[in-house]
């Protein structure tokens, strides 16, 4: 009798089991772009999506449990679950609408921030389109306008304006599609990571916005960061996840197909082309309490792929 092996991702440094057919999603709901994923303490995930509703909610077996989010559809893009005082909360960015939005996770809005007012940077002609957020340990909220003018705007936990940094550019503390943003603590500092997409690098800042350093190696185009640990997580649009290591050093690339994204009309390629082990445009990635990694990508229809460690 032969044993089929299971499909697996990584390398010998991290390997991980592909599970699939994760998501089972009722035959009257759809997908639409998959962009955002986040897991709460329960290990229950989370999906943003731009078809309607925006949000649906999986158990980690895949088990369909919830769905809300109507008003986001056609703007779903970053997605943030942050705990305060025990209580977990979403945060969202729209870009068809271009806000930020801080809700409960059954849905209700607790906050929602608009367009920065800043006319010295937006106007009618040059719009303000959020694409990611995150939340530093005091509540301090921090916005990445991605797809609009590539600025940086820092808020505080109430969604009063502090201060903005950025603008577009190539040089140090320049951003050219400031696309993710994270605070990272695996230092004992709080840092601001931004992935500066259309620069191909990751920024670092202090909360403050003071650059600090720039991460170029082992990076085509990020898109937004998870940590789990010591190891930061991001999704490399073009066609891969990546895992580095406390040093911003790489562990391994998964499911890396550098043939995918040069297809004529990525990312919504034909069905056929899609191998369960491959990643073709993946946009967001989430770990749960098992270390089990979870990718959405930027796909017309969605896809999402559940990964456990082998």
């Amino acid at each position: 009798m032969t044993i089929k092996r299971s499909q697996q991702l990584g390398n010998t440094a991290r390997s991980y089991d592909l599970v699939p057919g994760w998501a089972k999603l009722p035959a009257h709901l759809e997908f639409g772009y998959t962009h955002g994923i986040v897991v709460d303490q329960q290990d229950n995930v989370y999906i943003f999506h731009t078809g309607k509703p925006s949000i649906f909610k999986f158990d980690e077996s895949g088990e369909f449990k919830a769905a809300w989010g109507e008003e986001f559809e056609g703007g779903a893009h970053g997605f943030y679950l942050h705990t305060e005082r025990n209580n977990e909360y979403l945060f969202v960015t729209d870009t068809a609408r271009g806000n930020v939005v801080k809700m409960d996770l059954n849905g209700k809005h607790l906050l929602t921030l608009g367009t920065p007012d800043r006319p010295d940077i937006y106007n009618e002609e040059f719009k303000y389109v959020p694409t990611d957020v995150a939340v530093s340990a005091n509540g301090d909220i921090y916005v990445a306008d991605g797809y609009g003018q590539s600025w940086i705007h820092h808020y505080t936990a109430a969604g009063e304006y502090i201060r903005s940094w950025g603008g577009k550019g190539t040089e140090m503390g320049q951003l050219n599609c400031p696309h993710g943003i994270s605070i990272d603590i695996r230092s004992g500092i709080e840092e601001v990571y931004v992935a500066d997409r259309g620069n191909h690098r990751i920024q670092v800042f202090t909360l403050q916005g003071h650059f600090k350093r720039v991460i170029v190696d082992d990076i085509d185009q990020p898109c937004s960061f998870y940590y789990y640990g010591d190891d930061l997580f991001f999704p490399d649009l073009n066609s891969r996840v990546t895992i580095f290591d406390k040093n911003d050093r790489l562990i391994c690339h998964l499911g890396e197909d550098q043939q995918a994204y040069k297809q004529t009309g990525w990312p919504n390629l034909a069905k056929s082309y899609y191998r369960d082990n491959k990643f073709s445009s993946p946009h967001g990635v989430c770990v749960d309490s098992k270390g089990s990694v979870y990718v959405a990508e930027w796909i017309i229809d969605g896809r999402v792929t559940k990964l456990t460690l082998a």
